[in-house]
């Protein structure tokens, strides 16, 4: 194996996901060979920058080629690359002002396979760009901790989310998990997924609030053992929606990570839905991670 071979395998790719972080060893962020993906995955600013850097690099690249014969643009100064370079974005993008023209078969062979460049490239640049706009995005609010407290009785996780779009949400499905590191009797440690009980997993509308629960009975994951409560824990939940939207006539789809840090116990949610003097009901989503202590101290005990 050559080193440069070597460093590849062990290059490691850090990533944040819902902000959940990783790394990998063997993957690369920026996958050439998979231009589609990288075009959609990538930051705005990154593309934008990305889309502007390509445009020059092809109108300098036919400049180059339309200065290497003098005389092939018409009116061009000799030898000045500014001509030919202005000439070949009026080229690319087929706008031609006519001052500027191709005057040998050189220069129109070259002129005709930029045209065919520039074609190719608006098509596929108003592709992407209505790809990157047209994705549906879920515009959930999440409460920015969860919190144990005792509900009938009983001590329950709750997590608070909201509608952050004017329009109602249906059909939503919610599903909690929690990824806790376990030791088998061979000494091995790994994480295993568990999926957490809640209600409501379903919903028919969604037009405000939610406040899901997972009740910490025998049958919990979290029942017997309390070194998930501790903040050095590595215990994450993963809080995944999805849910239809009807103004974009789309499914929508989120996740929410949370580490056991963000854990708050014998604390309840603040009321953020209240009903005014007209009858309509309000939802103050400023308010959605708003916590106060419970009146027992010891509500989330046990």
């Amino acid at each position: 194996m050559t080193k440069a071979e070597s460093r590849r395998r062990v290059r490691t790719n850090p990533g944040r996901d819902f902000g959940f972080q990783f790394a990998k060893i063997g993957a690369s962020r920026f996958d050439l060979r998979d231009p589609y993906h990288l075009a959609l995955s990538v930051p705005w600013p990154a593309f934008a920058a990305a889309v502007f850097a390509l445009y020059g690099l092809i109108t300098t690249l036919f400049a180059v080629l339309y200065l290497a014969q003098d005389g092939c643009v018409a009116n061009a100064r000799p030898g000045s690359l500014s001509d030919t370079f202005f000439f070949s974005i009026e080229t690319l993008a087929t706008v031609g002002y006519g001052e500027m023209a191709p005057a040998t078969i050189y220069g129109h062979l070259v002129a005709s396979a930029e045209i065919i460049c520039g074609m190719a490239f608006t098509a596929i640049m108003t592709g992407l760009v209505f790809v990157r706009f047209s994705k549906p995005q879920a515009r959930i609010v999440y409460a920015d901790n969860p919190v144990v407290t005792r509900h009938n009785g009983r001590p329950t996780l709750m997590i608070r989310i909201g509608n952050g779009r004017m329009t109602m949400l249906t059909d939503t499905h919610l599903r909690l998990s929690a990824l806790i590191g376990e030791t088998t009797r061979e000494g091995r440690t790994y994480r295993r997924v568990h999926d957490l009980r809640i209600t409501p997993s379903t919903a028919p509308m969604f037009p405000l609030t939610l406040t899901l629960m997972h009740e910490i009975d025998p049958a919990s994951p979290l029942a017997g053992d309390d070194a998930w409560r501790e903040a050095t824990s590595d215990v994450r939940f993963l809080l995944s929606v999805e849910a239809r939207d009807p103004g974009l006539a789309a499914l929508v789809y989120d996740l929410k990570s949370y580490a056991a840090a963000d854990l708050r116990f014998g604390m309840h949610y603040v009321d953020t839905v209240t009903t005014g003097e007209d009858g309509k009901v309000l939802a103050d989503l400023t308010r959605i991670s708003l916590i106060e202590p419970d009146e027992d101290a010891d509500a989330a005990a046990g």
